[in-house]
This record gives C-alpha cells, structure tokens and sequence, in this order.
C-alpha cells in the first residue's frame, strides 16, 4: 500500500500536471477591494452632522411686558377764553414763552357797552363757579379719603398684614389724589375770577373804556394762541392756550384683551423718546371704556387708553413736550431668579411645547411647561434643567436624534 501511493505522486509529477484551483477562489481579491471601496463611499456620502445654533437654559431676571405707542400730554390745560364780548388787543405772545399764574397778562379785550350786564351771561358765569366750587369739594372728599386709606395701610404693613405693593398702591392712591384737588382749586380759582367780572361790571368798577385783562392762571408756557390778531370776539371766543410742559402724563391705546391683565400702579418704562435713557412711569387710570380703532393692515381693534404718570424728574426729559410719540412697556410681572429659555427654542408639538435638546451630539426631543414670557425670553416650570444646551429656531430640519453640529451660541 505505501509503495503505490509514493509510486503514484512520482507518476503525476513525472507528467507535468498540476493540480486545478478551486472555480471561485480568484474572485476574492476582486471582491474584497469592491467592498472596501463600497464602505468608504458609504462613509463618504452619509449625511453630516446639522449645523445649528444653540443657546442656554438659564436662571436670571426675567420681565413679562406689554409693548405699545403711547402719546405724551399735559395733564391740565387751560383754555383762555373771551368772558365778554368786545374788541381783542392784538396778542403778542408766542407758543413757548412763559408766563407766571396772577401775573402774565394773556390778553386785553375792551368791552362793548353793556355786554357784561348780560343777565344770561352772568348766570352761566355763576353757575360755571359753582360747578368748579363742587368739583373742588368732591376732590378734597376723595383727597381725604386716599390719605386716610394710605395711613391705614401703612400700619397694616408695619404689622406684617399688607405687602409692600398694597403700600405703594396706596401711596400712589393719595398723591393722584392731591394732584387732582390742585387741578380743582385752579379750576376754581378761573371760575371766580370770570364771574367777578360781571360783579365788577354791575357795580360800576369797570368804566367805560377800561380793558379786561386775562391773566395767566397757572405757571408754565403758551401751548397755542388761536386768535393773535385784533378783532372783535364774542362771549366764549377760543383765544389761546396755557399750561406746564413738565407736568406730562402719557396715554397709552392698548387691546382690549391686554388691558384686563394691567392695574393701577404697575410700573411702565418708556422707550424711544428721543433721549439717551429710558424713562419711568407708572398707570395711573385705566379708562373703562373701549373705543374701535383700525389698525395699519385694514383690521378693527378694540382699544382702552391707558394712563400713565411720569415719575422720572423734569431734568432727565429735557425737550419733551406735549403729544410727543414714545414707546410704552408696561412691565406686567418680574423676577430676579427664573429659570429661563431663549423664544427661539420653542415649537409647537400638539398642545404642548417642546424644544430639541443636544445631548451627546444629538437632539432630543422634550416636551416643556412655560410660565410668564417676555420679548426674547420664556419661563420654563417643567422640562429643562440649568445649563443645558437647546437648539434655535430647529424647523423642519432637525428632527429626533439627529446629528447636530452647533455653530454658534446665543446669550
């Protein structure tokens, strides 16, 4: 046996013939240098990561406020009218130039004969001094109650039984209160002294020939004159207009459903007003009644004027004037330590919020519950932690677990 099987292998050696390969060991090579080069093109052609800018959860002060135009103006003026009929001397004065209240004369009007000796004129003159003269009684019955009110809040508050807002409130509550007695009393005073020019009249203090004079009743400025040149005027002739620039309240047209959320006393800052800083005020009424106003796209609104009393000092609004634009926030709610997230993040996913998270390179899908929201920023109450990262304005190009690559971060 073993001497056939060696005399065998030296028999096919002896002939030259080798043995055959195997059909499809060749193609192995082949094979594997395709799949190589499949497996790089794959890598190189799948989808890199999505560039996208990112921004932080944050905790820092946070403001939920109310953006609207608003309108300078004063809030007392005084329209100086003719008491008499007769010839008006021709007014010099000029928008502008200031006058002092008992001082400054306005105008001079020379009466025609017997026109103060009008019974009908007199009558209308006393009747206008005893409205004044209600007016100025029902304000100081509303002054005294504010003060009252605000003494009793302040020993509520020194006994722990009322926050400082209730405070402020009625604080603020006796100071409009006295502001109001004071427009009273100067209403008064211009009420008596047109009906003592009939008094004076029928008495005979006021010759034939002598002029009445109008003098300015409160200091401050001419706001317009209306009637400069000499002419005859009749009782009740517009002729000009006084009062104090730095006395400015500002008038605010908000939407109706907006106006719900406002209350007196809530502080407002007032932007773009021509100077360098901000300026403060705080509402001081909100007008019961609605009025309908067409906005710049052609659509009905229903708007509530709002109004605001300027606390910052005359000396930080020089030049500001009467029905000059600003731009009114009124600061609705505010918190020195909020959780926070840029408005950018946010999406709607069904009812609820949602933001893309990066985690691990990659985003995430979370579902968040907000709380108060101001221009460029939104509570979060559920959803985030402090310090994660989120993905701005994600669109239809992010969606779960999807690579990403930030590019830039927003503060």
């Amino acid at each position: 046996m073993q001497m056939q099987v060696i005399m065998g292998r030296s028999s096919d050696e002896s002939e030259g013939r080798v043995p055959k390969r195997q059909p499809g060991r060749r193609w192995i090579p082949t094979l594997l240098v395709a799949g190589t080069v499949l497996v790089l093109l794959a890598w190189g052609l799948r989808p890199g990561p999505e560039p996208v800018e990112v921004g932080k959860v944050v905790r820092g002060p946070l403001e939920a406020t109310l953006r609207e135009e608003g309108k300078t103006r004063l809030k007392e003026r005084y329209l100086i009218s003719a008491p008499v009929a007769g010839r008006l001397r021709r007014i010099f004065l000029k928008p502008g130039d200031p006058v002092q209240a008992g001082e400054t004369v306005l105008a001079r009007i020379e009466p025609l004969p017997a026109a103060l000796l009008d019974p009908r004129a007199r009558a209308m003159a006393e009747a206008r001094r005893d409205a004044a003269r209600a007016e100025r009684d029902r304000a100081r019955a509303a002054w005294d109650w504010a003060r009252a009110e605000a003494r009793r809040v302040q020993s509520l508050y020194e006994t722990g039984s009322a926050t400082p807002q209730e405070l402020d409130a009625a604080v603020w509550r006796e100071k409009d209160a006295a502001q109001q007695l004071n427009a009273a009393e100067h209403r008064l005073r211009m009420a008596e002294a047109e009906r003592k020019l009939f008094t004076d009249a029928a008495d005979g203090a006021l010759p034939e020939g002598e002029q009445v004079e109008l003098r300015s009743p409160v200091d401050g400025q001419v706001l317009r004159v209306y009637e400069p040149s000499a002419r005859v005027v009749s009782p009740g002739t517009p002729l000009l207009e006084v009062g104090d620039p730095g006395d400015l309240e500002v008038v605010i047209e908000v939407l109706s459903q907006e106006a719900v959320r406002l209350q007196p006393g809530m502080p407002v800052r007032l932007e773009q007003w021509g100077g360098e800083t901000p300026l403060e005020a705080r509402i001081r009424r909100i007008e019961p009644s609605a009025f309908t106003k067409v906005s710049a796209l052609g659509v009905e609104e229903q708007r509530v004027r709002v109004i605001a009393d300027l606390v910052s000092p005359v000396e930080q609004r020089p030049g500001l004037g009467d029905q000059y634009r600003v731009e009114a926030v009124v600061i609705v709610w505010s918190g020195n330590d909020v959780l926070k997230v840029p408005l950018g993040a946010l999406f709607r996913r069904g009812p609820d919020w949602a933001v893309f998270v990066l985690e691990d390179g990659r985003a995430r899908l979370r579902r968040v519950v907000l709380g108060h929201r101001s221009e460029r920023e939104a509570e979060v109450r559920e959803g985030l932690r402090e310090g994660e990262t989120v993905i701005l304005y994600p669109g239809e190009r992010v969606h779960e677990n999807q690579r990403i690559r930030p590019v830039s971060i927003s503060p």
